[in-house]
């Protein structure tokens, strides 16, 4: 007999544990609001996800409201040794305008510099967590887990999304999500809402800390998430 869950329910599993290990952490401290470093791979393939994101990401926005002032800077990699990252927004229609604007380009992956530079802007002013959207990792494990290890350090926690079963990344993003006191999931592509509940998990967290996510969960956002995977549309 298979006794394997379908993906629907292997999806759902997922997003549960995620926000179980995001609840178990310490709350962030914060001087009136939080700052979140958005990072995204922008390299060919990942045209669809990038389209979808810039879609979400005003949903952040939104659930943090009334729970203090969340701050959000874009940074991305593509094409040959290109790194760019954004002023910080305190709204979504800068940041859509900014993410709009970019197109992927084929490259490989910068994890190690986007990581070095999330450190530089941690060290100029406190950032609560750092998320990641990337499906695949073509540099040293060895070298972003000591990154990883310097963000768990400096309380830095990462939130390393994963598209897709590549199992050199997925063993990748563990490890540094362990080593930085944050978490890994993978999510569905074909599945907005999947991703849409992650990055609003992440960023009542980095607002509002912990109690502000347990809130959340249960009530609206997790709900929701859950309706859309029981019911999926046709």
């Amino acid at each position: 007999m298979n006794d394997r869950k379908p993906p629907v329910a292997r999806a759902e599993q997922q997003v549960t544990d995620f926000l179980k290990q995001v609840e178990k952490h310490p709350s962030p401290s914060h001087t009136g609001g939080g700052r979140l470093i958005f990072a995204l791979d922008a390299t060919a393939s990942r045209q669809p996800t990038w389209d979808t994101a810039c879609q979400l990401q005003a949903d952040m926005f939104t659930q943090t409201r009334g729970l203090g002032q969340l701050q959000i800077k874009l940074c991305f990699y593509r094409g040959y040794d290109e790194l760019r990252s954004s002023p910080w927004h305190q709204g979504a229609d800068r940041l859509v305008k900014a993410m709009s604007a970019v197109t992927c380009l084929g490259g490989h992956t910068q994890i190690g510099r986007l990581l070095d530079h999330a450190l530089e802007q941690h060290r100029q002013q406190p950032v609560q967590a750092l998320v990641f959207i990337g499906d695949c990792i073509e540099e040293s494990i060895d070298e972003l887990c000591q990154r990883a290890g310097e963000c768990g350090l400096r309380q830095l926690p990462l939130f390393l999304f994963q598209e897709g079963h590549n199992t050199t990344a997925s063993n990748g993003f563990a490890q540094m999500a362990r080593l930085s006191g944050g978490a890994h999931c993978r999510f569905d592509p074909n599945s907005p809402e999947q991703l849409s509940k992650l990055l609003n998990a992440v960023a009542v967290y980095a607002t509002a800390g912990q109690q502000a996510l347990k809130q959340l969960s249960p009530s609206s956002a997790l709900t929701q998430l859950r309706h859309q995977l029981e019911h999926p549309r046709r």
